[in-house]
């Protein structure tokens, strides 16, 4: 079994931690809130709309303490695919990554009446994760309305060695069922501790899936945590992940009577004084993308991560990240998380919407051409949609020919045999099931190929060079 850990660092991996605040009542730890404003979260509510749409926030974790005072009213629905009853937590990262998503809600709003209810899908109870577990939660949080789903956990990704790498493909198949269904979905980058060696320089699955949000971790003084996995491509925003505080179940702050904050995580196990990991982060991201959604149901998944990644600060050596570049880089991607410059860029303008996506890999889901000719116009993105992927029947003896036009940057046009697992794929497998590729800076490519064997067959159109650019696409199947 590939197994998914919550992307937490701490003293026991086993059970995790997270961080994060409740909401904004006179019971809070004071201590461990220094999120909200190193995310400007209360400037947002000059921002935001006087009416804003509910949205429902998917947190696929170890459960929730349901009776928690914090959660009154905030919990539309949930479901246990590990059995045991979904309100009851008994490791307390669902509870604490829950709590914060309620916080920045509240915070931003500053009401109690939080545009965003909880779907709380309980997929372990503090161990190792089973991919098939946790596609069935994100079934089942789209088919129950969820428009974010928070990930806060992680499998090990190294793309040259397959023997490390824990690329799931039910994983994958869901991601890509939420993103059509115009779900936001947010993924914990994961930790050094649960990778061969640390910095590791790989963003973690399900964080380095296409159009899903990779979080990253920052400390109080701006610098990336050495434990907080880097990478060029898949780490998409930081925010805050060490020492926060955040709700917690009342069962287990009852272990620690006198501590006056029952309820949260620094009346917790030691483990929590202080949380630290890259699941902290992200549900502060996820917090954001409701609160957008909110604003403007019409939005799209890469829309809100176009408006959350455009609109982040810059993590540098003047912020207090010295190993940080800058501009976009492998610690931070876009930079740090800012909650009031994302809502106000909600006034445009915004980038098109897509109509293919999620067109990203080969299988059902790539999208199908019909099968005599067709030209075919959309846009990719390096960071954030760098591959689209066509199928395109082919009868035995059939001549497909393709030609790819980019109007800026390099890129490859490439062929793939029927039955490729998928696109994404170590060097092995691409060398076995790729037919044909054309790359580099040629702003024109194309090729023609006599199917020996009928089937489905792959185009794929791939920006090589860190830009946006439009691109065309014309084939003409020739029997």
């Amino acid at each position: 079994m590939i197994g998914r850990k919550l992307s937490i660092l701490c003293a026991i991996a086993a059970t995790g931690c997270a961080v994060g605040a409740g909401p904004a009542d006179a019971s809070v730890p004071v201590t461990g809130t220094w999120y909200l404003g190193a995310d400007d979260v209360t400037a947002a509510q000059a921002e935001l709309p006087a009416t804003l749409s509910t949205v429902r926030v998917a947190v696929l974790d170890s459960g929730i303490d349901g009776g928690h005072p914090a959660f009154a009213h905030s919990i539309a629905g949930a479901r246990s695919f590990v059995g045991g009853n979904p309100l009851v937590d008994t490791s307390g990262h669902g509870t604490f990554v829950a709590g914060e998503i309620v916080a920045i809600a509240a915070a931003a709003t500053a009401s109690t009446a939080s545009p965003i209810q909880l779907l709380i899908g309980k997929i372990t109870a503090g161990g190792s994760i089973d991919p098939g577990v946790e596609a069935r939660a994100i079934y089942w949080a789209v088919d129950s309305g969820a428009r974010v789903i928070n990930l806060s956990l992680a499998g090990v990704r190294d793309p040259m060695n397959a023997q490390l790498d824990t690329y799931s493909a039910v994983e994958a198949a869901a991601v890509r069922y939420a993103i059509a269904h115009r779900a936001v979905v947010v993924a914990a980058v994961g930790n050094g501790d649960a990778a061969p060696s640390q910095p590791w320089p790989y963003a973690s699955w399900p964080a380095a899936l296409p159009h899903v949000i990779g979080v990253s971790a920052l400390a109080p003084d701006g610098s990336v945590p050495p434990w907080s996995n880097r990478d060029v491509r898949f780490n998409e925003l930081a925010a805050p992940g060490t020492d926060i505080v955040s709700t917690f179940p009342r069962n287990l702050t009852a272990l620690n009577a006198a501590c006056p904050d029952q309820g949260y995580s620094d009346c917790g196990p030691a483990a929590y004084q202080p949380a630290e990991g890259t699941s902290f982060a992200a549900p502060q991201v996820s917090a954001a993308a409701a609160l957008l959604v909110a604003a403007d149901p019409r939005l799209t998944p890469d829309q809100v991560s176009w408006l959350l990644e455009r609109n982040a600060d810059d993590a540098d050596p003047g912020t207090g990240c010295s190993a940080c570049s800058y501009g976009r880089d492998p610690l931070t991607g876009w930079g740090t998380l800012d909650v009031a410059k994302a809502v106000a860029a909600l006034k445009g303008p915004l980038p098109p919407a897509s109509p293919y996506e999620p067109t990203n890999n080969a299988d059902n889901q790539a999208r199908p051409l019909p099968a005599s000719h067709a030209t075919m116009t959309a846009d990719l993105d390096y960071w954030e949609n760098p591959v689209d992927v066509y199928r395109v029947r082919l009868a035995r003896g059939a001549t497909l020919w393709a030609r790819l036009s980019l109007r800026t940057g390099a890129s490859t046009l490439a062929l793939w045999k029927p039955g490729t697992p998928r696109i994404e794929a170590p060097p092995s497998i691409k060398r076995r099931e790729r037919i044909t590729a054309r790359a580099g800076a040629a702003p024109t490519k194309a090729f023609h190929y006599r199917a020996p064997v009928a089937g489905w067959y792959y185009l794929e159109v791939r920006i090589r060079t860190p830009a946006n650019s439009a691109y065309t696409l014309a084939y003409a199947v020739v029997r």
